[in-house]
């Protein structure tokens, strides 16, 4: 005869209930085993920039180069991963950059000195974001329509300021932030303030009110809204700190550059959206990492200097990243699914 084990019972002869794992600590596993995942794929970047041109790669300055141009893409995607965490995508950021950069560096600012030039930037980007913030959340106009367009518009108005032509920066104090004298114990300015950004946006989406409203408008709105939670105000506050971001992406070109362009910020759209989306951000919403969103920044960057590093053609780095997306959303999709 096949014995059955019986359930566990208590000390009142009644049936225990089985202990089940809390459901965020499966989350936090998920998340562990996603950023090892990351960690790992960029150790075997640098292993390959290493092998490939050691002597180049692994320069110091290579180094510190790959942080700068890590830092300004950097900050967008912060900015990028609190509005696609809410369910929300931004077309515009790397427009809102051209636009913020160009402004900020014309005659009449750099008259203002320092500061004019950075306030300028900063708020031209809270000025697109919160344009963007009003057609969507209290316009009613789907996100992709409404920053699309201002991307076309923000990118006509850049042109129209600069008339195609580069604004050379004549300030002394921005241009020395560039400077390798500037550096803090080797470390370039640049990268501290991405660090600092980056940490500010990891307590703020993981540790406040702020963040948990983030996800919950992102995994349901309407709960959202039955739950007490202004979703239009919230959607709001998202794009204007998409825009904040993006005017202290374009000060830190300022600085990397030397100069502003109608040009600059191109393609930024889909570098922070590819990097959030391989970092873990759920492209639907709900799900958020600042600290994967990072990772992908830094593997974007490093395989985009390996590339420029042995002569490959920009169109087969863009080929790359195309197969990167691609390969990322499908794992979440297959994630999603199992769980």
């Amino acid at each position: 005869m096949t014995q059955h084990a019986s359930p566990p019972r208590d000390g009142t002869g009644k049936t225990a209930p089985v202990a089940e794992l809390p459901a965020w600590r499966g989350m936090m596993a998920r998340a562990d085993v996603r950023t090892l995942s990351l960690l790992g794929v960029l150790a075997a970047l640098i292993v390959i920039g290493g092998i490939t041109k050691p002597d180049e790669f692994l320069d110091t300055r290579n180094l510190q180069l790959v942080l700068t141009q890590a830092s300004v893409i950097g900050v967008v995607t912060v900015g990028m991963t609190f509005v696609i965490t809410s369910g929300g995508i931004d077309l515009s950021v790397g427009a809102i950059v051209a636009l913020s950069s160009v402004w900020a560096t014309t005659v009449a600012t750099q008259e203002y000195g320092f500061g004019g030039v950075l306030f300028t930037a900063v708020l031209v980007g809270v000025g697109c974001g919160l344009v963007n913030g009003l057609l969507i959340a209290y316009g009613g106009m789907v996100p992709f329509i409404a920053t699309l367009a201002m991307l076309a518009s923000a990118r006509g108005l850049a042109l129209q300021i600069t008339d195609g032509k580069t604004q050379i920066v004549t300030i002394p104090s921005i241009l020395d932030l560039g400077e390798r004298d500037a550096y803090v114990l080797g470390v370039p300015p640049l990268v501290m303030v991405f660090a600092v950004v980056t940490v500010i946006g990891w307590l703020l989406l993981n540790r406040t009110t702020f963040g948990r409203r983030t996800v919950a408008v992102g995994g349901n709105a309407e709960a959202a809204r039955l739950a007490g939670i202004d979703v239009r105000r919230q959607r709001l506050y998202l794009y204007l700190l998409s825009g904040l971001c993006c005017g202290i992406a374009a000060f830190l070109l300022i600085i990397l550059s030397g100069s502003g362009q109608n040009t600059n910020g191109n393609l930024y759209e889909l570098d922070a959206i590819a990097a959030a989306i391989i970092g873990g951000t759920l492209l639907s919403g709900g799900r958020g990492t600042i600290t994967g969103s990072v990772l992908g920044v830094l593997i974007f960057t490093t395989i985009t200097n390996i590339f420029a590093l042995n002569n490959l053609q920009s169109d087969v780095q863009q080929i790359a990243k195309g197969a990167i997306i691609v390969a990322a959303v499908l794992v979440q999709r297959r994630t999603a699914s199992t769980t």
